[in-house]
């Protein structure tokens, strides 16, 4: 049983619990009100004939208490979007005119291309329930999980052009001094569950450190640096300004920084108003940890696990040779529904279990191979197998030919 079936499972069972308790005060209620005059019930009389003859009877008519008791029955089903817009903190903050009209560009912007906040979602999926989750447990406003949509569109593997890298965009010494180990196995900027937690760190400990909790001002720095901001509110307040994000004079990016994320979070917070369509996100994590003592890779992972190759390769890009070592890293993400007595066979395995489930770098092609047999064989997916071997025929196999299991 997955941990998503066992806390639905819960989940089932607590409601049961909540509606007897229901039904018992609602009982309660009754039976009280027939003794004290300061609550009240309706009766109806009803004229009925029982053999002929007529009487009165008293009719229960339902009041306001007990319409009250079957709405709260009905639950609304809760997904990641819902409980984030739940954790949100910004949404109802009055900002000055001048503010207000930048964070409304952006989402004009934003509104003007639906299918991209489409796909950045999407892109979403994997990770937004975690990150939530991680945001909401130490008490920092919702928005902040939105972070990665303005950094790197959601995508673990962005890189840009001055070396920044992973969901959170980390430069190479920002994650450095971070404890983000680098080396030419494993990049934690890459590393989901790594960088995340080093980011909401970095957030908060500039925020306490500069800004006395101000976590705007720590976004700006954590976009331009401490150093920048630190001098841009020094000149705010010596004009006689408070010193806050908005009277900020900085570059150009930082300035609309802010503005940006509090414009798609506005969008999450009421989509159907911004005619913004979002993806079907489960609140439950799409992934669970494994930590390991032995090294493994990907290829003996994803066949002891009976799951993709290339889907654990989306969980894990911090991963860079496609294998975990555990002196670089000791946490594999799988899919959250494999089977939890598997997850411990492979936490639990020795080398010996291990190098029984290696995958060969190459596969012969024999006479009658087919690429779907072939991506059965080894648990990879028919689309990698001819990606990586650039095949334009799949239908075309020859015998001899060798195909390349991993891409490299």
């Amino acid at each position: 049983m997955t941990y998503r079936t066992i806390r639905q499972r819960l989940l089932l069972s607590a409601g049961s619990t909540v509606i007897m308790g229901l039904f018992l005060a609602a009982a309660a209620n009754s039976q009280a009100s027939a003794t004290d005059t300061n609550r009240t019930y309706t009766t109806v009389n009803d004229a009925s004939m029982d053999d002929g003859n007529q009487k009165n009877a008293n009719r229960f008519q339902p009041t306001a208490l007990h319409h009250h008791f079957w709405e709260a029955l009905v639950l609304e089903p809760q997904d990641a979007w819902s409980s984030l817009r739940s954790s949100f903190q910004w949404q109802e903050k009055n900002l000055p005119a001048d503010a207000q009209a930048r964070v409304d560009e952006w989402i004009e912007y934003y509104r003007s291309s639906p299918h991209n906040i489409a796909a950045i979602t999407e892109r979403a999926t994997p990770w937004l329930a975690w990150i939530a989750q991680q945001v909401s447990d130490r008490g920092l406003p919702g928005e902040i999980a939105l972070i990665p949509f303005v950094e790197s569109s959601f995508d673990p593997s962005a890189r840009s052009h001055l070396g920044a890298a992973g969901l959170w965009q980390f430069m190479p010494g920002t994650g450095d001094a971070l404890g983000l180990v680098r080396n030419g196995n494993y990049d934690g900027r890459l590393d989901v569950v790594t960088s995340t937690e080093a980011a909401l760190d970095y957030l908060e400990m500039q925020a306490d450190q500069w800004y006395e909790g101000d976590l705007m001002l720590s976004l700006a720095a954590y976009n331009a640096g401490a150093g920048t901001v630190n001098r841009a509110q020094r000149q705010a307040q010596s004009q006689g300004l408070d010193g806050k994000y908005w009277d900020l004079s900085l570059p150009h990016e930082t300035m609309q920084y802010v503005p940006k994320l509090k414009a798609i979070a506005t969008i999450i917070n009421d989509p159907e108003k911004y005619g913004v369509s979002l993806p079907d996100i489960h609140p439950d994590p799409a992934f669970a940890k494994v930590q390991l003592e032995q090294p493994v890779s990907l290829a003996q992972a994803s066949q002891l696990l009976d799951v993709s190759q290339s889907a654990l390769a989306e969980l894990n890009p911090g991963l860079l040779n496609g294998s975990l070592d555990p002196r670089s890293a000791q946490t594999l993400l799988v899919p959250e529904e494999v089977d939890t007595q598997v997850l411990a066979q492979l936490s639990q395995s020795d080398d010996t279990a291990l190098a029984s489930a290696s995958t060969p770098a190459v596969h012969r092609v024999e006479r009658g191979d087919n690429l779907s047999a072939i991506a059965a064989q080894y648990n990879l997916d028919q689309q990698d197998l001819i990606r990586w071997n650039a095949i334009d025929r799949p239908e075309a196999l020859q015998p001899g030919q060798l195909l390349s299991l991993s891409g490299r």
